[in-house]
């Protein structure tokens, strides 16, 4: 039976609340990126003042802090609250992320700073990932991987809007006033989430240590490999798409935000898309949406040199990325059976594991003096290694589907 109009309206209102954290999300993590100068300069004066290099290194542990936050809060936050019921954990999930970013506007030090973006990172998992389950429930069989997709559109447009504005912000008025938007989304999801997510019941019978058998699930593991390395190619990308536009390109620095955007976009339709994919066949989206990101940073390392095919490249490269989100948290929920609430945080600790590996790879291809296009073919390396996980796990899986029916037999 087809569902009620006014029931469709309900999941919408439902997953519309849960998109504004995940828009907050998107703005709290990306947005120091474009503040770290001002960030140094404020922060960190003395240093700043002597080297501004080593003042922006040490600012950029405001990021690790984040992402350390994020990898060490998902699965413990997750796996604590799974017997609770959904809707309430998502309530106490948003007010802590609005309570931990308005830290980040008032305290004075940069070592509480540093504190405080820790904090922040904790929730970000679990937010994500209590939230695909509920989006998955709300949505209903067959339209899970959408319920998904309309999550992570609000991370998405984060890179559209939210990051852009945010930075603009702090530029204008101190890079303390970004936060400030960011914790104000953050109540604001607060209020739409009590209001209109309907009752989640949690699994009283789910205990911390139930919850962490997830990792004796082989395939799990697998599928957090694709997320970690696979998608660990796109960060490669990302976070080094500014000098392919000033130095590989020769285009203007203000150039630079234009791009962001075009990926954003290419984000933006890359994730819907990709829900609706993974709905039809997952197993084709993640094979095919991983071969198809190593093609894209290839195509971006041979033809990044007119900013017109740049452009162009980087928003493919970011929808064909954005198409492996849901298909990704997906196939985690599908493979840890009972462990839903902690698998489904742990993408997004596969995915900050990602973040710095793909970083970290593309800054020592650079340093090793390869150029500034250098850091695409890691990606595309990375990308194909994570499609040959992904088979590697399907082979896995279907070696051991013949052998059950072996025996059943």
């Amino acid at each position: 039976m087809n569902p009620s109009t006014e029931s469709r309206g309900a999941a919408k209102w439902a997953l519309l609340s849960l998109a504004i954290g995940s828009f907050g999300i998107g703005m709290t993590e990306f947005v120091v990126m474009g503040l770290l100068p001002n960030i140094a300069a404020d922060l960190l004066p003395s240093l700043w003042a002597t080297s501004q290099e080593e003042a922006l290194g040490k600012a950029g542990w405001l990021i690790s802090m984040y992402a350390l936050g994020v990898v060490v809060g998902a699965p413990t936050i997750a796996g604590f609250v799974a017997r609770f019921p959904r809707h309430r954990v998502m309530i106490g999930l948003a007010i802590a992320l609005t309570v931990f970013n308005a830290l980040t506007v008032f305290l004075p030090t940069f070592e509480l700073i540093a504190a405080s973006r820790f904090l922040a990172g904790l929730p970000h998992g679990a937010y994500f990932g209590i939230g695909a389950l509920v989006a998955a429930d709300v949505m209903g069989p067959g339209n899970r991987a959408k319920g998904v997709a309309f999550i992570l559109t609000g991370l998405t447009i984060a890179n559209v809007v939210g990051v852009p504005l945010g930075t603009f912000l702090g530029q204008q008025w101190g890079w303390r006033a970004a936060f400030a938007v960011v914790a104000l989304v953050f109540a604001l999801a607060t209020v739409f989430i009590a209001i209109f997510v309907p009752e989640h019941p949690g699994d009283p019978g789910r205990t911390m240590r139930a919850e962490l058998r997830v990792f004796r699930i082989s395939q799990v593991w697998f599928t957090l490999g694709v997320g970690a390395i696979g998608f660990g190619g796109f960060f490669a990308v990302y976070s080094y798409v500014a000098p392919l536009v000033t130095e590989v390109a020769g285009s203007p620095e203000w150039a630079v935000p234009l791009v962001l955007v075009l990926m954003g976009l290419g984000m933006t339709v890359g994730n819907l898309v990709g829900g609706h994919l993974a709905d039809i066949d997952l197993r084709r989206t993640l094979l095919f949406g991983l071969g198809a990101m190593a093609l894209s940073f290839v195509l971006l390392a041979l033809f990044s040199f007119w900013i017109v095919t740049l452009s162009v490249l980087i928003f493919v490269v970011g929808f064909v990325s954005a198409v492996l989100s849901p298909s990704i948290q997906t196939r985690l929920m599908d493979v840890a059976g009972d462990n839903q609430s902690i698998a489904a945080a742990l993408n997004h600790s596969a995915l900050n594991v990602g973040n710095a590996l793909g970083a970290f790879l593309g800054g020592m291809v650079i340093a090793f003096g390869w150029g500034f296009t250098a850091p695409a073919w890691a990606a595309a390396g990375l990308a194909i290694s994570g499609l040959l996980i992904a088979l590697l796990a399907y082979r896995v899986d279907a070696g051991r589907s013949a052998a059950r029916e072996l025996v059943s037999s």
